[in-house]
């Protein structure tokens, strides 16, 4: 039972087709800037880093002002807070370093985002803080409108003695308040708006609802003198790619651009060429002759090679199959005259009976045994044809007079070797006997008395040149002489199927056979390798 396309299929492994997989390529290639953009929050964490780093600087210079009025107040001893910590700042410098640098350290990734700042209470600051605070609310005031930074200043028990309308409120219970009032840097991430809920871990948009403060301890004679308490939204990676956005859109589009230009050459130059070889195999699987030849467009030249190895392989199997009909057709022939004569005589020697005579009975019982006989040459040419074309080569080596004494006495003709009996050729004695054998029973076929043979070496090949003094093969001839079957004394017997028979040992050796022009009689030249 045969199988139809689809239950041939039907049982393979599923596999994707080309432009399924181009297809996906070309989506994941869109794909990664959308991924890129959980990348941003790296970006978004480094602005965080940034705003942080700003605010220190700017704390730091207005905690340097703050102390400078507390020691020209003549404020100490007792007024002050608590003693600074002695290693606050110095990691990896020395305790007699006068450098005290505060690196950022929030994270958007692992810090928890606290909830809005809590309002301070009501308190009464020392007035001599009270008046320091008065004086420096015009310079925080000029600094907030560039910096756009919020400033509080606070005296050493958490009292904002300076930042607009929280005068007179105490932020000593705000987290990061109390850690600097204690002597240490702190710094938090706060929601800007009350009631919201905490943005996630990886949220792109993280860090544009937060705000960011910094609490730094101002240290006067070794104490806590006050806290500059400073907070500001950061910048965010939003903002950034709206203020680029014709730089974004133009990179966009050169990302939509460069997809659509990949898959486009990819479809020329893949997809195409291996869709338009798939067409021409079903064309000449269907039969159709005109279908082998070269693609109209190869893309690659991979494709080229494929195409161009895939047509030369269609060829050559349309040529044996051209050759296996012939040969079938020629064998059918040859086979059905002398089958066709022998049921004749059969029939007659049957349907006569007594009335044919002695000497008619013997003329078409020879007429059998004739036509058997030619049978059975034919089948023992068709064997020794199936062998030289399937031989493969045994690595023996030879010489041409090695070879010619295999041969059986025939004194219908002298064979002279006159130059190179002694050179040895790359094919076994029996195969070469075979080949010589069949070139001379060729000779004395068409009346040569005598077959010369000349050989000589060159590059690696050898060359020889079998003549005899025969009648010679007539001009219209020479094209078809090594065609299977084809032969011009089949009344005397002759087959067609001897120089066949050579060629395809040859050809088996890696040998070449070819006629030549002579004066008189023929002349074969045959190469082959030398060993």
């Amino acid at each position: 039972m045969r199988l139809t396309t689809s239950s041939k299929w039907s049982g393979r492994k599923w596999r994707p087709r080309l432009a399924t997989v181009v297809v996906a390529i070309l989506i994941l290639v869109m794909a990664l800037p959308l991924v890129g953009l959980f990348f941003f929050r790296l970006y978004e964490n480094q602005l965080i880093r940034q705003t942080e780093a700003e605010l220190i600087a700017q704390g730091a210079a207005i905690a340097a002002i703050y102390a400078q009025e507390v020691r020209d107040a003549g404020i100490s001893g007792d007024k002050l807070g608590v003693p600074m910590p002695e290693a606050n700042g110095t990691a990896n410098r020395g305790a007699d370093s006068p450098y005290r640098p505060i690196e950022p350290q929030l994270d958007l990734a692992s810090d928890y985002v606290l909830a809005t700042r809590p309002a301070g209470t009501p308190a009464t600051a020392d007035p001599a803080f009270a008046a320091i605070g008065a004086r420096l609310t015009g310079i925080l005031d000029a600094t907030q409108k560039t910096t756009l930074a919020g400033f509080r200043l606070l005296d050493p028990t958490g009292v904002v003695i300076a930042g607009r309308d929280e005068i007179g409120q105490s932020l000593a219970e705000v987290e990061e308040v109390r850690e600097a009032l204690a002597g240490h840097y702190a710094s938090a991430l706060r929601l800007r708006i009350p009631n919201q809920p905490p943005p996630p871990l990886y949220s792109v948009s993280r860090g544009t609802r937060v705000r960011v403060f910094v609490a730094l301890p101002v240290a006067v004679d070794g104490k806590v003198a006050g806290v500059v308490y400073v907070s500001r939204t950061p910048n965010n990676i939003i903002k950034h790619l709206y203020g680029e956005r014709g730089k974004v859109t133009a990179a966009a589009i050169a990302i939509l651009g460069g997809t659509l230009l990949i898959g486009l050459v990819f479809l020329r130059t893949v997809s195409r060429p291996i869709y338009a070889l798939i067409d021409r195999t079903q064309r000449i699987a269907a039969g159709e002759r005109g279908a082998i030849r070269p693609l109209d467009h190869h893309g690659t030249r991979e494709m080229a090679e494929l195409s161009a190895a895939f047509l030369d392989m269609a060829e050559k199997l349309q040529a044996r199959s051209d050759s296996i009909q012939t040969f079938a057709t020629h064998v059918s022939h040859e086979l059905k005259s002398p089958l066709t004569a022998i049921q004749g005589a059969a029939e007659l020697l049957r349907d006569s009976g007594s009335a044919m005579d002695d000497d008619e009975r013997r003329r078409f019982s020879n007429n059998i045994v004739t036509d058997a006989g030619r049978l059975n040459l034919l089948v023992r040419r068709l064997l020794d044809l199936a062998r030289a074309e399937n031989l493969a080569p045994s690595g023996e080596s030879t010489s041409v007079g090695a070879a010619l004494a295999l041969l059986p006495v025939d004194t219908r003709l002298a064979v002279r070797v006159e130059a190179g009996g002694d050179l040895a050729l790359r094919i076994s004695a029996e195969n070469g006997a075979i080949v010589f054998g069949n070139l001379i029973d060729n000779s004395a076929r068409h009346g040569a008395t005598q077959v010369s043979i000349t050989a000589a070496s060159a590059g690696g090949k050898a060359t020889l040149l079998v003549s005899d003094d025969g009648a010679g093969i007539s001009p219209s001839n020479q094209a078809r002489i090594f065609e299977p079957f084809f032969t011009t004394r089949r009344s005397t017997g002759g087959t067609g199927m001897g120089l066949g028979i050579v060629l395809a040992l040859l050809k088996a050796h890696d040998g070449t056979i070819r006629l030549v022009d002579t004066e008189r009689g023929t002349r074969f030249e045959i190469t082959l390798p030398v060993a």
